[in-house]
């Protein structure tokens, strides 16, 4: 694993790997033991895309990592000013020993790892979100103690978050439906891809328009923003189209009774979800927030240490 842009691209064993390694680093957190496997190194963060999540989780787990973050948004590099991915990539890459981007064009994340000569992460691109998914499925598997074998329901936008999702429970080999309305279904390669890896793991991906049919005896429910970042001139429009696919206690009630709630955050109570569905004792967002941290800092020690 070179660097950690699409959780496709990884195999099962790696996916595993991180999950385990993500585990330890979190245990050995809670218990006060020191892991400095990345003592002397540094991570250039590259924020084209605002973020709090994002840049508190990258920042802190470098810094429990023993290594230095360096936060870099568009407006204190030249790549805001027109240089180019290739001057950038390999300029950065003899400076730092590895390089996060949270940014709007997946291309540029691929541009990165193509041109430097360090491990890439992808932070976010309005394609794909890793990270979030990796510490989506530590999360359940906390709770459940398993995935191969769960269902995960995601009600909403087909974006960004329900992409990485879809790819991450099938190299899990959790089942997964998803329910979009019409016209915001999820990336159709990425969904032929997802049901790629869900043929060799054994689980099965649904994709429909109807909520209820995705939430159906699920052992999870994730739900994401109506309106992300980019997207607020639609704002109006969106929460006409998307008012049926909310996760309220009719809908949540389809689930199994044991079922567990997730959301990347932020949320957007009254909108995507209900008060009773987030902040209720099924739900295990905070759980789910603290765990990009350790699952981050599984994907930086194993590019830039090695560890496993």
């Amino acid at each position: 694993m070179k660097h950690f842009i699409s959780i496709h691209d990884i195999t099962g064993e790696e996916f595993q790997q991180l999950m385990d390694l993500a585990l330890k680093l979190k245990k050995e957190t809670k218990a006060g033991i020191a892991h400095p496997v990345l003592k002397g190194k540094t991570l250039g963060m590259i924020f084209t895309k605002s973020s709090t999540r994002t840049r508190i989780s990258f920042e802190v787990g470098m810094y429990q990592l023993g290594g230095h973050p360096m936060f870099l948004s568009a407006n204190d590099m030249q790549l805001g000013r027109g240089e180019s991915i290739y001057d950038t990539a390999n300029v950065m890459s003899r400076f730092v020993d590895g390089i996060m981007i949270r940014t709007y064009a997946h291309q540029d994340v691929l541009d990165l790892a193509k041109y430097g000569t360090v491990p890439v992460i992808n932070g976010l691109t309005d394609l794909l979100h890793p990270c979030q998914a990796m510490a989506d499925l530590m999360t359940v598997y906390e709770h459940k103690g398993a995935l191969k074998g769960l269902k995960l329901a995601y009600v909403g936008d087909g974006n960004n978050v329900a992409h990485s999702l879809l790819y991450a429970c099938a190299k899990a080999g959790m089942d997964m439906s998803v329910a979009t309305p019409a016209g915001y279904t999820c990336n159709e390669e990425i969904v032929a891809n997802a049901k790629m890896d869900a043929k060799a793991t054994g689980s099965n991906i649904v994709i429909t328009n109807d909520p209820v049919e995705a939430v159906q005896g699920a052992d999870v429910v994730c739900t994401d923003t109506w309106v992300s970042m980019g997207q607020e001139a639609e704002k109006a429009e969106r929460i006409k189209i998307f008012k049926d696919y909310q996760v309220n206690a009719q809908l949540f009630g389809k689930a199994k009774e044991d079922a567990i709630f997730i959301h990347c955050l932020p949320a957007y109570r009254g909108y995507e979800v209900t008060e009773e569905i987030i902040d209720g004792p099924r739900s295990v967002i905070f759980d789910e927030a603290e765990n990009r941290l350790h699952a981050q800092k599984a994907v930086m020690a194993m590019l830039m240490a090695g560890e496993k």
